[in-house]
């Protein structure tokens, strides 16, 4: 019989053929930059809180890569009798085995807590800690409260290392020591599901939930493929067609009531051809007089606040690009990036006021995100706020002018900038660009840039990138401007 980690034994409760495909064939998983991001933020909230949790420092935390798994429990039942604060106890039981985030000594026996980097207790946390408890009781460990410790993102940093305040803690003792049989039958089962050929199971909604799986991949190859997905479709929801092995938009039924976007991305997807009302988008741009600006930013979002006066996962800018478009065709670029590893917020405030000037329209791309972090800059810092908001009072979203005027069967259901520009602007792409393709690899980026253990030579790559990456999103917005305003004679 398998010692099954607790997270094995999740993988199982999201899906059967998760947890076959965990044990007998892990090298099919493919993660997604999402999904070790999440892992990354993890392990920094799980060191800030072994610092919150211990603040003299004289806990004991178990390493399991470099002790091993038979040396960790062992050191475990060692320190258990020391009644000092334990990260990362070991605890093994016929067929399981769980690693806990925090033990810290109470009343005649022991608290848990389990350090989560959401900004609330999710659901399935329920069974997440239910698992925990369930092995370290049946190790013989007397628990006598249960708690999750989750990210406060109304909190603010106030700088100096001081940390205390980031988590709060909820009590699920009640939650967790009530499912104990539940969790029983889980073992059993999990097992029973690993000494038997591989499930056959169907992707859908589980693929995502709780987690994003990374066998997706793999699952959804052995299923038959459709040449036109039925979830290409915006805003609709497949699930109910799936189930009747309808997967393509030419089986889809005539009856079936469809949107007007919809129904354009079904007839565009089916014909091959695309859709332009360019009258529309012409008139949709008139009352916007040049010169115009065309504005995208880059942000961080940390779990864990770097810079005093940030909350949990805030996002905080630090890069924009800016190109101008003059009345003549004119185009100009300035750009900003800061790279020191201060925060970039007041100087990022600064530079933006500068370069977008009194007046003419400020072109975005998805406007809610620009304008949000825009107010937020003038919350931080009320010096600046009048001339930042009124940036704001001039911004123009070219977004809903791409979703109501224009359709390409390139995109697929998405008007994200990066579907929409090689559609409109077959000679430009993110392909062709090095290193920072997307928003995902411009964080990574930045964060490797500004680590005092990045090389110079390397730091420098990075800004080249970064700078390339940001010009060409504003780039893609004058290009798409032009096409839509109908004005494709000019030279930009």
């Amino acid at each position: 019989m398998r010692h099954l980690s607790k997270s094995k034994l999740m993988a199982y409760r999201q899906c059967p053929r998760r947890l076959w495909l965990e044990i007998h064939r892990p090298d099919l998983r493919e993660d997604s930059t999402a999904t070790e991001a999440g892992f990354q933020a993890g392990y920094i909230v799980g060191d800030i809180a072994r610092k919150i949790y211990d603040p003299k420092q004289n806990g004991r935390l178990i390493d399991i890569q470099r002790d091993g798994f038979e040396e960790a429990f062992n050191l475990t039942q060692k320190f258990l009798g020391q009644r000092l604060p334990i990260f990362e106890a070991g605890f093994k039981t016929q067929g399981a085995l769980a690693f806990a985030d925090i033990l810290l000594p109470h009343k005649n026996g022991w608290r848990m807590v389990e350090v989560k980097s959401s900004t609330c207790v999710k659901d399935y946390y329920y069974e997440d800690i239910a698992i925990q408890t369930y092995v370290a009781q049946a190790a013989g460990l007397s628990l006598t409260k249960v708690a999750v410790a989750h990210i406060d993102n109304s909190w603010v940093y106030p700088g100096q290392q001081d940390y205390r305040g980031l988590l709060k803690e909820v009590d699920v003792t009640e939650e967790t020591l009530s499912r104990q049989d539940q969790v029983q039958g889980w073992l059993q089962e999990a097992q029973s599901i690993l000494a038997s050929a591989e499930p056959k199971v169907t992707t859908g909604k589980q693929c995502d939930i709780p987690y994003e799986c990374g066998f997706h991949d793999y699952c959804s190859a052995q299923e038959p493929q459709a040449e036109y997905p039925i979830r290409w479709l915006p805003r609709f929801s497949t699930e109910p067609y799936r189930s009747q092995g309808i997967i393509d938009l030419r089986n889809l039924p005539p009856t079936v009531s469809l949107n007007p976007t919809q129904q354009r991305v079904k007839e565009c997807t089916l014909n091959g051809q695309p859709w332009f009302d360019a009258a529309g988008a012409v008139a949709d741009l008139a009352p916007h007089i040049l010169p115009g600006y065309f504005l995208d930013f880059e942000t961080i979002n940390p779990a864990v606040p770097t810079w005093k006066g940030t909350r949990p996962y805030q996002q905080v800018v630090f890069q924009f690009s800016l190109h101008r478009l003059g009345k003549r065709g004119k185009l100009e670029h300035k750009e900003f990036l800061d790279l020191s590893g201060n925060d970039p917020s007041r100087t990022f405030a600064m530079a933006l006021i500068g370069a977008c000037g009194e007046a003419g329209p400020v072109f975005v791309y998805n406007a809610a995100f620009e304008k949000s972090r825009i107010s937020e800059l003038a919350e931080r810092f009320p010096k600046f706020a009048k001339r930042l908001l009124a940036i704001n009072e001039r911004v123009v979203d070219l977004l809903p002018i791409a979703r109501n005027r224009y359709y390409h069967p390139s995109q697929q259901g998405s008007w994200s900038i990066k579907a929409v520009l090689p559609a409109v602007v077959p000679e430009l792409s993110y392909q062709n660009l090095e290193g920072v393709q997307d928003g995902g690899s411009a964080q990574d980026a930045f964060l490797e840039a500004i680590h005092p253990d990045t090389s110079v030579d390397r730091k420098e790559q990075l800004e080249r990138q970064l700078l390339a990456y940001c010009q060409l999103d504003t780039y893609a917005m004058v290009k798409l401007w032009q096409v839509f305003a109908g004005k494709t004679q000019w030279r930009l």
